[in-house]
């Protein structure tokens, strides 16, 4: 049992950079597909609550039906725009990853490193080729 989880979409680079850089480090974490199993409201309530965060600023625009709801007009509460994502989990943007040493929604990628209890065990290049850890495990 390891305990870093990651909600992740395996469509989307940033995520699979993130999983990379975790397993990187030596862990294979807990990984939740979050669009076929989304996590609950409290969950995300929490998540937000331990980073300092709002409903807002985890949204994703990109590729959803986020313009289409007009979820930019301030209209929408937290509640309401809690309940959208579950009704609509590609809304939440992606990955979330929980460790002990806290919570991050995972963007950029690095973020990932603030939070990861192990260091890097070698070199990193993300898919786009951009080099992240050097051969030494050290942040370039």
């Amino acid at each position: 049992m390891t305990d870093i989880t990651i909600y992740h979409n395996p469509a989307c680079g940033t995520s699979r950079n993130v999983l990379a850089m975790i397993r990187n480090s030596g862990v294979e974490p807990s990984l939740i597909e979050y669009l076929k199993q989304p996590p609950s409201t409290q969950q995300i309530q929490t998540w937000l609550s331990a980073m300092g965060a709002t409903v807002r600023q985890v949204l994703r625009e990109k590729g959803t039906p986020y313009a289409e709801l007009d979820l930019g007009n301030p209209k929408w509460t937290d509640a309401q725009l809690l309940d959208l994502i579950q009704e609509h989990p590609i809304l939440l943007n992606r990955p979330f990853v929980i460790t002990p040493l806290g919570v991050r929604l995972c963007r950029p990628s690095e973020v990932v490193l603030e939070i990861l209890p192990a260091p890097q065990q070698g070199p990193f290049v993300k898919e786009d080729g951009e080099q992240v850890i050097d051969a030494k495990g050290r942040r370039v």
